[in-house]
């Protein structure tokens, strides 16, 4: 798809990540006692993962679309790794499958805990779940922070890969977006990762930040490919404000349009695969011999709330303020403000406030979104016939025929695959099977 008048008003379509379907802007209240029912219900040879949010940062970047704050003292950190030592308990309690394949530290900046509360509530994890099987453990990482005695203590609790938050390595750029950290810093972050042994390393990575230019996206790329990272995401910056109101700070008028935005992405790609990276689903790259590369060959890869993932475990429990996981029943969410999730833990409950639960219109329908963001095409009429009626789904197909005239999509009965040169716009594709889209007035980011 060249840079058409259609092209740039596909781009500026607002659409959700679909990280998850129904996405989270589609959850409602929901009590704590049913989501332990639902924990309850886990059979005990179910495979857990745990996502562990730590919403602290020691600034505010204006560009973070995260749910995090400031915090500079010791005090308030003591008191959410405690915290979170008892909604470990609590969760153990609730089911009970204990197997845990998969552990992810996200923040926030998760490491600003230090060495001790994290070596701490790395002993309480393993007091309460069983990691004999632990596939992978990871932890996302602010290269300003990375010190060789914090590498040596994440590789001592058995972490095994590091997303490091680069976005931008131009000076201009990064003063823009307030979060300076010169290449070298980044480098230094990387060699100490590997020389305490941990050689799974990710670089998360941005286009369309303010001020940046299509050649401040390729050095970027360059100088980032040059570390060897064995996985690179590229991530369009979301501008919105009225969600994030720090981003009010942004100069609006500093922000790349749509023509821009999407050159942006195409240079990163082609300076990532020039270097030998396979380009995985929307945003994703990986070394071919990479765990990610080879599930995506092999239509086994997955997408969840952190993105493309390998995971493949039966539940996904959240732990910390604003958590979100994942049961076989629905979705569920933590109480996203510290103060009212530490009252409701205290108070021995769970600190469920919202969730979704699922019906089985959604199961199908995420099912399709997923198989469609992951593999770029997907014969929805025969997942739709295994769910009992292969024409479930045809209300979509007025959509996809638009699309279709658009360029984006090409249709064969109930199949559809991306065109290859329109797999930027995957999402709008992936939109086309979302039942809640149009009734809900919820904001999205643009589509490219």
């Amino acid at each position: 798809m060249s840079l058409t008048e259609t092209a740039l008003i596909l781009a500026e379509r607002a659409v959700p990540r679909y990280t998850s379907y129904p996405t989270a802007p589609h959850f409602a209240a929901l009590e704590p006692q049913i989501a332990r029912g639902w924990l309850a219900h886990l059979p005990a040879d179910a495979k857990l993962s745990l996502y562990l949010h730590v919403p602290y940062c020691t600034a505010i970047c204006t560009y973070c679309g995260c749910h995090t704050k400031a915090v500079r003292k010791a005090a308030p950190l003591d008191a959410y790794a405690a915290t979170l030592a008892q909604e470990m308990a609590l969760l153990a309690e609730a089911t009970q499958a204990r197997q845990v394949t998969h552990i992810h530290w996200g923040g926030g900046t998760p490491s600003l805990l230090g060495p001790q509360r994290l070596h701490a509530l790395h002993e309480q994890l393993k007091e309460f779940f069983d990691l004999s099987a632990l596939r992978e453990h990871a932890i996302e990482l602010d290269p300003r922070m990375v010190t060789a005695d914090l590498a040596n203590m994440l590789d001592a609790i058995g972490v095994t890969r590091a997303s490091l938050g680069v976005q931008d390595l131009n000076d201009h750029v990064q003063r823009a977006i307030g979060r300076v950290q010169p290449f070298e810093i980044v480098r230094a972050a990387v060699d100490h990762l590997r020389d305490a042994g941990i050689r799974a390393i990710n670089l998360d990575l941005m286009y369309g930040l303010p001020e940046q230019s299509v050649e401040n996206v390729r050095q970027t790329a360059r100088l980032s490919a040059s570390l060897a990272p064995s996985r690179l995401a590229i991530f369009g910056y979301a501008h919105v404000p009225w969600f994030k109101l720090h981003q009010k700070l942004i100069d609006e008028t500093a922000l790349p349009g749509a023509a821009e935005r999407m050159e942006q992405a195409a240079a990163a790609r082609a300076v990532l695969e020039t270097q030998g990276y396979v380009p995985i689903g929307l945003d994703h790259f990986a070394r071919p011999e990479d765990d990610m590369a080879i599930a995506a060959d092999a239509r086994d890869l997955h997408r969840n709330f952190q993105g493309y993932t390998v995971d493949d475990a039966d539940a996904l429990l959240p732990l910390g303020a604003s958590s979100i996981g994942r049961l076989p029943q629905g979705y569920v969410q933590n109480a996203p403000d510290v103060a009212g999730w530490r009252r409701m833990i205290e108070a021995g409950q769970l600190p469920v406030v919202k969730g979704c639960a699922f019906k089985p219109d959604d199961l199908l329908r995420a099912q399709v979104i997923e198989r469609l963001m992951c593999d770029f095409e997907v014969d929805f009429g025969q997942l739709a016939k295994a769910s009992g009626d292969e024409t479930l789904l045809d209300d979509c197909i007025p959509e996809l025929d638009r699309l279709q005239r658009d360029g984006v999509v090409e249709r064969a009965g109930r199949s559809i695959r991306i065109l290859p040169q329109a797999q930027p716009f995957i999402r709008l594709a992936a939109a086309a099977f979302d039942a809640y889209l149009q009734k809900n007035a919820a904001r999205h980011s643009v589509a490219v």
